[in-house]
């Protein structure tokens, strides 16, 4: 279970009312509850609630450990706030901890990337997710760019700061098993996982999406409507998709290759009762020739240039 978005922004009894209501009405034992949160907004008393309510496992966007960057890009924390938080994190008794990490920002050197994991790898933290920035249209940094008062990293030092950061985490036994995410030995996370396997979630909320019985579909974006709906008693849905056989086979290569261990071929006869080589061969035979997909044993799995060009290969199935 993944509380998402930054929900330690809100007051925790509100989270417990939540997860009271979902203990009633679904009949499931949770191995592993996250809520993300901003380094900000955590305190002890947040925190003991958080681990009464079964929470364990803290989630923070930490984005860098350089105040000018995080003061550029808009964090309402900085790096002391950071390091209380962390510490009072271990202190309450919380063993799995991940920390969003960004590369590719604007005015970030190799040099400052590296240093900011430098720090988190010492402070043992054993979930690591690394992303490139994206800019994303219609986002002030989007704006910022097209007016070019956004001086971003050259396409060849966001690569580098990529493959440096891989192995210097690998260095220190956090290791790769997803595109942008790493970890310690069993601690990788467990709702990532899943999802990348294509297996069925519900999401609850304003803008939350889920995938089940064949369907997938989103709740409204817009509060007023989604208030209105759940007072009428109505479900907040505003799209809807029918997902055939072929658009799940699709799905699960795209999202499966996302995983260091690739995708088994056994598993996806047992999933869809298809040899993966007749419904993909072609695909996956010319990403072979380019040297981005790989076979190991009965998976079939990126390279390390595939990683690079993953959406590359993503495309060849489509």
């Amino acid at each position: 279970m993944l509380c998402n978005g930054t929900p330690s922004l809100v007051k925790d009894k509100f989270i417990y009312k939540i997860l009271d209501k979902a203990y009633q009405k679904f009949n499931v034992e949770l191995e592993e509850m996250t809520i993300e949160s901003n380094p900000k907004t955590l305190n002890r008393n947040k925190l003991l609630k958080y681990k009464e309510m079964g929470i364990n496992r803290i989630s923070m966007g930490v984005q860098s450990l350089d105040n000018r960057i995080l003061k550029d890009i808009g964090r309402i924390h900085n790096v002391e706030d950071f390091m209380n938080t962390y510490y009072l994190i271990k202190e309450i008794g919380f063993k799995n901890i991940n920390a969003d990490i960004m590369f590719n920002l604007p005015d970030q050197t190799l040099e400052n990337m590296l240093d900011t994991l430098k720090k988190i790898v010492k402070l043992d933290i054993p979930h690591i997710s690394f992303y490139s920035l994206k800019l994303e249209e219609q986002t002030e940094f989007y704006k910022r760019y097209l007016e070019g008062k956004l001086n971003l990293p050259n396409e060849d030092i966001e690569r580098d700061m990529y493959h440096k950061g891989i192995e210097l985490l690998e260095l220190n036994d956090i290791y790769q098993y997803e595109i942008s995410n790493f970890a310690k030995k069993g601690f990788e996370c467990k709702h990532n996982v899943y999802y990348w396997a294509l297996k069925p979630y519900i999401g609850l909320g304003i803008s939350s999406h889920s995938n089940m019985f064949d369907k997938r579909w989103g709740n409204t974006t817009d509060y007023n409507i989604y208030k209105k709906n759940i007072i009428n008693n109505k479900f907040p849905i505003e799209d809807t998709e029918i997902i055939d056989k072929d658009t799940k086979m699709l799905e699960y290569m795209i999202l499966g290759l996302r995983l260091k261990e690739g995708i088994s071929e056994v598993k996806f006869k047992q999933k869809f009762n298809n040899d993966i080589y007749d419904v993909f061969g072609k695909a996956i035979k010319c990403n072979e020739s380019h040297y981005l997909l790989k076979r190991v044993g009965h998976n079939i799995c990126l390279t390390k240039k595939g990683f690079d060009l993953s959406n590359i290969v993503f495309k060849e199935f489509i």
